[in-house]
């Protein structure tokens, strides 16, 4: 079934990709948006759960208002996505741009290598272009998909641009490599997804819930010695992002037991709560429920 799923939607995406932004922008609002938000109404409910909890102050006017543009802006990240399997590096380029790059840079001259952390916020997928303003090597961590097929195209996707695609299981190993190599590295977390309730280590207050979340990015950089960044992600307009690099850590040696995590958390705590439309409302985020004892 993944492979008739595949070669029945591959040639679409394929020639999609193809189309000038401008016209996949029209598709998004003329097509996508009413498909998606009327006619499907896809994982609706879940959105709507989301923001009223995130959000108990607002009324549902102002909730089904944020929800409404939350989905146009939902299926703009779907074109845009596609776009990245054609997009050329030098229209990548004039549509992304980094504010406080100097702290990368500052950062490499001191000899550290990087753990960066966003989250699905703004367009998180076109962040592969990190590696071409920065002299590290990029390191994407990715959780693989379960189909194969549409697995190798995110891949593509995902390292057209310089990024070492590596699966999540894989990190430490592949950070020991890279330093035994002698190679400055730049690894890009996605933090805020759901951990298995197995992998559960850590609660939070987040968007006014009992929140879990992965420590692996704290843990990596305590082990491993690293600086911290937060990427902030930022649409300045349709189509074009402002990548705003903030120094959490530079030095982790003394840093507390989730101090770190809790830094970047309320990062992107604040970002949602700006402009609550550019995350992704669409997973059940808090689906597991905090122990009486945690």
């Amino acid at each position: 079934m993944h492979l008739i799923g595949f070669l029945l939607s591959y040639p679409i995406l394929w020639f999609f990709s193809l189309l000038p932004l401008r016209v996949l922008y029209f598709i998004s609002d003329y097509l996508l948006f009413p498909l998606i938000f009327h006619l499907v109404r896809y994982r609706k409910k879940v959105v709507l759960d989301n923001l009223r909890k995130a959000f108990p102050e607002k009324d549902d006017k102002e909730i089904q208002q944020i929800a409404r543009r939350f989905y146009h802006y939902f299926c703009d990240l779907l074109v845009e996505t596609i776009k990245l399997l054609h997009i050329s590096e030098k229209e990548y380029k004039r549509r992304i741009s980094f504010k406080n790059r100097e702290v990368i840079d500052e950062l490499y001259q001191k000899g550290y290598n990087i753990i960066a952390v966003t989250g699905h916020y703004g367009n998180w997928e076109w962040l592969s272009g990190v590696s071409n303003a920065t002299p590290y090597q990029n390191m994407s961590l990715y959780k693989p998909l379960s189909n194969k097929y549409f697995e190798r195209v995110m891949t593509r996707i995902r390292t057209r641009f310089g990024a070492h695609l590596v699966p999540i299981n894989e990190t430490m190993r592949r950070m020991v490599s890279y330093r035994q190599q002698g190679t400055r590295v730049l690894s890009c977390f996605i933090a805020d997804q759901t951990p298995l309730p197995s992998h559960i280590q850590y609660w939070t207050k987040f968007l006014n819930q009992d929140t879990p979340m992965y420590l692996g990015a704290e843990k990596l950089a305590k082990a491993f010695h690293q600086a911290v960044i937060f990427l902030k992600i930022l649409r300045t307009k349709r189509g074009y992002y402002e990548i705003e690099v903030i120094k959490l850590y530079e030095d982790v040696s003394k840093v507390n037991d989730h101090e770190i995590t809790e830094s970047h958390v309320r990062e992107l705590e604040k970002l949602i709560k700006d402009k609550p439309e550019f995350w992704l409302w669409t997973h059940r985020r808090w689906k597991h429920k905090k122990p009486a004892d945690g």
